[in-house]
């Protein structure tokens, strides 16, 4: 059974505490304040090796063919029935997909293609294990991740590194929902990879890399799996629009900086009685502190869902139920700044593939 490990440090010279937990080992091991370091390490290092040992089957070479030729990723199995998540630059728009799986070489049915999130879900006729999801948003700066990833042409790889950063926007574009940004160096081949925690919980799939390969972004996995609950429900994706502009307030309010600037006509936020000068305070399960968390929380609405919206008028706070629509065409456009709620296609960074 998987363990968590806690790294905790003191500004101390030559002196630090861990407690480090065996995942997937189900032994724990607890080191004093003044261990060796090479022992911290040591300890680390059979902490990745588990994981890469246990969570690996289940991780696949993805090969397929494109406009620009034969290209090659990676995907992971999420049931025990073949079903797999992969980025959208492996298996959004290929044709003739292969998935290697146990020696053999099984063709794929793409199930969902969402270019929004930038994953594709993928199906093969197979009983196969499957990895098992943490929570990003446990996550912290400097959290220790793992991703499994194929390179080309080499056998399965782990990479070892660090939590970056959490972002929204990135070189003047936002992406669709918020990003993990991952110091995890990555190669050609491995978009779609996991990444894990150190429980060898999956919290997210690579989606596309930085500065040549040192980092990369990946869509946390409850962002994926959004994706995943509205094909169940519906056979596609089904993303939601409330039908508002935000804007920088002022002056903080109750918290929070993002206030309406402008109600589309019969949009279900007028519909609902949302009005310009409101300040959002929190939209379905996410509390709203900024204006770039109106786009964040949007990702996750869903068409005809009834959702809880909460803001503040004229210093005292209201709340009311409305329903998402499919959002318009113009609402699916990326735009360089905060603008309708839903706006949302990737942003366009290098992917992995």
């Amino acid at each position: 059974m998987s363990r968590r490990l806690h790294l905790i440090s003191k500004l101390r010279p030559k002196r630090f505490a861990l407690a480090a937990c065996g995942a997937l080992l189900g032994v724990a091991r607890v080191f004093a304040a003044d261990e060796e370091p090479g022992k911290v390490l040591a300890a680390i290092g059979q902490q990745v090796q588990a994981i890469y040992h246990g969570s690996g089957s289940a991780v696949v070479r993805i090969e397929a063919t494109d406009a620009n030729g034969r290209l090659a990723g990676t995907g992971f199995f999420i049931d025990p029935n073949g079903t797999l998540y992969t980025s959208y630059s492996v298996g959004g728009e290929s044709q003739d997909i292969t998935v290697h799986f146990r020696g053999a070489q099984h063709p794929a049915t793409r199930l969902v293609s969402d270019q929004r999130s930038g994953i594709a879900i993928l199906k093969i006729a197979a009983e196969t294990p499957f990895l098992t999801f943490g929570k990003a948003r446990d996550l912290a700066i400097a959290s220790p991740v793992i991703a499994l990833g194929y390179p080309r042409e080499l056998a399965l790889t782990p990479s070892f590194g660090i939590v970056g950063g959490f972002d929204l926007k990135y070189l003047g574009r936002y992406f669709a929902t918020t990003h993990i940004r991952a110091n995890v160096p990555v190669q050609r081949g491995e978009g779609g990879a996991p990444l894990l925690n150190l429980q060898g919980e999956v919290v997210g799939i690579l989606i596309s890399m930085l500065d040549a390969g040192s980092a990369s972004f990946v869509l946390p996995i409850e962002a994926a799996e959004k994706v995943r609950m509205d094909f169940t429900r519906f056979r596609e994706a089904h993303p939601g629009w409330i039908g508002v502009q935000v804007k920088v307030a002022d002056a903080a309010v109750a918290g929070s900086t993002a206030q309406i600037d402008e109600v589309t006509a019969d949009a279900p936020a007028q519909k609902a009685g949302l009005l310009p000068g409101d300040v959002l305070l929190q939209i379905g399960e996410r509390k709203i502190a900024a204006a770039e968390d109106v786009l964040d929380a949007s990702f996750f609405l869903t068409a005809d869902d009834d959702v809880l919206v909460r803001v503040s008028r004229g210093g005292a706070e209201m709340e009311m139920k409305l329903q998402p629509a499919d959002p318009p065409n113009a609402a699916r456009a990326l735009l360089p700044q905060i603008g309708s709620i839903n706006d949302g296609l990737p942003v366009r960074v290098r992917a992995v593939r």
